[in-house]
């Protein structure tokens, strides 16, 4: 069944070689909505990632067409999930109703999170009717196909053609990956191995271990988030964490910190129960950390019981009996009149705490009701400590804040006066130094690369370090960048 609905653009420009094409449904003009399409015949193609657009990716279609899958999904023989990010598997409903039949391919650990972001994403956008929800989840649950890292599995062997792919740890969330895939052409005999980075994590980042470069690749398709900045070191942003949170106490105010529900929520209560366990301050020993985020509080206990998936600091913590996403100081909040409650009382009397609350570009969710009473008091702080999209008000936050400007929440102008930090060390992507890195310390680097997943600005950027790389190295590696049909004019536009 073909699904050509709606008038999106057409997708980018393919690689063409060895018989393999790829083209791009999302996540190549923008940041979001990372839909990609391996194609190793006519009737043959793997689909990696199938997400929503957001903040300015989803400004450029219509409320229409930036949910519809407009490609033909009846020769997609499987689907590859890198991680559970909304901007990675928010089209997931859309694709199953454009009639998609086969198999999701993904992690152990994100086999179990999938639903519930899945979940979350059916009673948003499309019904709170909790028979309908069930139903389409049990067909989600069904179609789930867990996969352990390291080992291949094998999607297609028979006489025209041998497909098989394998999972590496990607470190961007717990149970993201990153995808290798070894297409066999029988008849040609042409071979060729495509490797999606999907989601690369920094290094050192709680909980998880760093992400190890393949040891080869013919075609590399990789993500380009922060191909232009370099995050501060861990040692730099814990710090900085403390002192954000230093000013609040000393101003009798709150830290309000918008995070995603996945992932960067685990890894601030990581960092924050080591602050407050190293604290000799006593007005940081009983510092509340207020979680309020039903989605997240979820989350937190998945990650919590997906311990053997941690990294090896992690674990020497619960051997030392101590628990970095159950502590004391931690406090969720679940019912929206509890909700409301810890929103009016915080405003109103300035107690110090930090509040964790999603979304984390501020598009929706509660933390919107912190941010309307909160942004104009001086006395609180918003600390951002991810990316934050062009077109969302995190961004508008986070650019006009220093300045002294105001943001539009829900329709109100709201001016800011709350102090607005970032932090960019707690970044679940990768810098550029460690992009650069993940193609430096292939064995054999592949041969042409593409880059996806970032801004014009910071595709260029990482384009040119990886020429520079290239050049100097004596490698013949071609760098593209998806979305822009010549580069030569793209960089004239810079």
């Amino acid at each position: 069944m073909n699904a050509a609905l709606g008038n999106s653009p057409a997708p980018s420009r393919s690689i063409d070689s060895a018989g393999v094409s790829i083209s791009h449904h999302g996540g190549d003009e923008g940041v979001t909505g990372s839909c990609h399409r391996l194609q190793f015949a006519p009737d043959r193609a793997l689909l990696v990632d199938c997400g929503l657009f957001q903040g300015q990716d989803a400004d450029r279609l219509d409320s229409l067409t930036q949910h519809q899958v407009t490609f033909p999904v009846d020769d997609v023989l499987a689907l590859i999930v890198t991680h559970v990010h909304i901007d990675h598997i928010g089209r997931l409903p859309y694709l199953l109703a454009a009639g998609y039949q086969g198999p999701i391919l993904c992690s152990v650990p994100s086999a179990r999170l999938l639903p519930l972001v899945i979940e979350d994403a059916l009673k948003i956008g499309f019904t709170h009717d909790r028979a309908l929800i069930e139903r389409f989840l049990a067909e989600v649950e069904q179609r789930l196909v867990a996969l352990e890292y390291a080992t291949w599995h094998t999607v297609i062997d028979d006489a025209r053609h041998r497909v098989r792919l394998r999972l590496q740890r990607a470190g961007h969330i717990l149970g993201s990956a990153y995808v290798e895939i070894d297409t066999l052409d029988r008849a040609s005999g042409a071979r060729q191995r495509t490797v999606f980075s999907g989601d690369l994590g920094a290094p050192h980042a709680p909980l998880l271990p760093a992400p190890k470069s393949p040891y080869r690749a013919d075609v590399l398709v990789l993500e380009s988030t922060y191909g232009d900045r370099r995050h501060e070191d861990r040692t730099t942003r814990r710090a900085r964490l403390k002192a954000a949170i230093d000013r609040a106490l000393d101003n009798q105010g709150s830290v309000i910190i918008p995070a995603f529900s996945i992932g960067r929520t685990q890894e601030l209560l990581y960092e924050l129960e080591s602050l407050i366990h190293q604290a000799v301050d006593e007005s940081w020993r009983d510092l509340e950390i207020i979680v309020d985020s039903p989605l997240a509080a979820r989350f937190t206990q998945v990650y919590r019981e997906l311990k053997p998936w941690w990294d090896a600091e992690a674990h020497q913590r619960l051997r030392s009996g101590r628990h970095p996403l159950s502590f004391d100081n931690l406090y969720t909040v679940d019912s929206h009149a509890e909700h409301e409650r810890t929103v009016d009382y915080l405003a109103r009397t300035g107690r110090p705490a930090v509040v964790i609350a999603a979304s984390g570009m501020a598009t929706g969710g509660r933390v919107v009701n912190y941010l309307k009473r909160m942004l104009s008091d001086e006395r609180h702080a918003v600390l951002f400590t991810g990316y934050q999209a062009a077109g969302t008000p995190g961004r508008d936050i986070q650019h006009y804040g220093p300045r002294g400007g105001w943001v539009e929440l829900d329709g109100e102008r709201i001016t800011i006066r709350a102090r607005v930090d970032t932090i960019g060390g707690y970044s679940a992507h990768a810098d550029q130094h460690d992009l650069l890195n993940f193609v430096k310390r292939m064995r054999k680097p592949p041969r042409e690369i593409r880059l996806v997943h970032g801004d014009s600005h910071a595709k260029q950027s990482l384009k040119a370090k990886i020429d520079a790389w290239a050049a100097e190295a004596g490698h013949a590696l071609h760098v593209t960048i998806a979305g822009v049909a010549n580069q030569d004019q793209a960089a004239k536009q810079e």
